[in-house]
C-alpha cells in the first residue's frame, strides 16, 4: 500500500504544485489503483509517472470545486483511447453525475468500459472482502466529504513448521487452516486451525479529507489511522482567513492529528504563495504540534508498511 501524491497544490495550477490529485496504490493488495480527486492536467502528471490508466478500479471525489475534478473527463476519455476495459466506479457529492455525463455527451466521448456514478452521502461507500470505505461531511464552502480507508485484517501466518511437526504434509489442508477451517485427519485427530494460525495481521487505515475548515468529522475519520492527509491551504497565523475560506492552517492540520492520534501527518492543498524555501517552514509549523508530520510535493510517495 502506497500513496502518490499527482498534485498538491490549492485553487490554480501552479509551477511548483500542480492541483489536486492523490493515487492510492493497491497493487499488491488488488493489483489495482484508487484515485482521489482529479484536478486539472492530472492525465498529464501520470505520464511522468509508472501509473497505468488501465488499472484504476475507483475514483473518490472528495467536492465538485474545479481544482478537484476538472481533470476527470479527459482522464476518463483517456483511460478508454488507452485500451482500458475493466469496471470504472466514481464516488462523489451530489452533481458529479450530471457533470460527468454532460462533459461526456457534449464531447461525443464513447468510453469503451463500464462505468458507474455514485452520488453519496455519510456512511460507508464500499465494502468487499479487503477493505471498507467510510465518508463523512466535512466544513466547506460546498459539501466537501472526507474518506477513511480501512483494510481489514488479514489471517494470521501459517504455522507450517508446527504443522508439519503433528504429521500434516503440504497440501489443500494448509489452505483450510489458513482460512481458520478446523480439520480432521485420516486417523480422527482433531487439528483446531486457531493453533496453527499466528495472529491476524492488523489492517491499516488511511485518511484523505478534501478541503474542510478544522472540525469534529475530520478527527473522527482520522481516528486511530496510520496515514492522515490533511490540507494545509494556509500557514500559522492565518487562521482568520482560513475560517473565512473554509480551509485549514498547518497547526490546525497538526492539532487534528495529534487528538485524533494518528501515526503520521502529511499535509497538502499548499496555496501557491508559498514558493519551495516556503515549505520547510510550513512543514516545521506542523512538526511543532506534531512532530511525525510529512508535507506533500507532486510526485511524493508515502509507503504504508503493515
Amino acid at each position: 500500500m502506497e500513496l502518490f501524491f499527482l498534485g498538491t497544490g490549492a485553487g490554480v495550477p501552479a509551477k511548483l504544485r500542480n492541483v489536486t490529485a492523490i493515487a492510492l496504490k493497491l497493487l499488491e493488495e488488488r493489483g489495482s489503483i484508487w484515485l482521489f480527486d482529479c484536478g486539472e492536467a492530472t492525465q498529464h502528471q501520470i505520464l511522468h509517472t509508472s501509473i497505468k490508466p488501465s488499472r484504476i478500479e475507483n475514483i473518490f471525489i472528495t467536492h465538485l470545486h474545479g481544482d478537484h475534478l476538472y481533470g476527470l473527463p479527459g482522464l476518463l476519455a483517456s483511460r478508454s483511447f488507452q485500451g482500458g476495459e475493466s469496471k470504472v466506479t466514481i464516488y462523489g457529492p451530489a452533481g458529479l453525475k450530471a457533470f460527468v455525463e454532460t462533459s461526456l455527451s457534449v464531447s461525443g466521448t464513447y468510453l469503451k468500459y463500464p462505468l458507474e456514478i455514485v452520488e453519496i452521502s455519510e456512511g460507508v461507500l464500499f465494502e468487499d472482502e479487503q477493505f471498507i470505505v467510510e465518508a463523512r461531511k466535512l466544513e466547506h464552502g460546498i459539501p466537501s466529504y472526507g474518506f477513511r480507508i480501512i483494510e481489514k485484517d488479514r489471517p494470521g501466518t501459517l504455522l507450517v513448521d508446527k504443522l508439519k511437526e503433528a504429521g500434516v504434509t503440504p497440501g489443500p489442508l494448509y489452505k483450510k487452516i489458513k482460512e481458520g477451517i478446523s480439520v480432521t485427519l485420516e486417523d480422527g485427530t482433531i487439528l483446531e486451525a486457531a493453533r496453527f494460525v499466528g495472529p491476524k495481521q492488523k489492517g491499516r487505515v488511511v485518511t484523505i479529507l478534501g478541503d474542510t475548515r478544522i472540525c469534529e468529522a475530520a478527527q473522527e475519520l482520522a481516528r486511530n489511522a496510520d496515514l492522515l492527509v490533511h490540507e494545509a491551504t494556509f500557514a500559522k497565523g492565518e487562521e482568520a482567513l482560513a475560517y473565512d475560506y473554509y480551509h485549514s492552517t498547518t497547526t490546525q492540520a497538526a492539532e487534528t492529528a495529534k487528538h485524533a492520534n494518528v501515526k503520521t501527518l502529511c499535509i497538502t492543498h499548499i496555496s501557491s504563495r508559498y514558493d519551495r524555501n516556503a515549505a520547510e517552514e510550513l512543514l516545521q509549523e506542523a512538526r511543532s504540534i506534531f512532530s511525525n508530520s510529512e508535507i506533500a510535493a507532486d510526485f511524493k510517495s508515502i509507503a504504508i508498511p503493515r
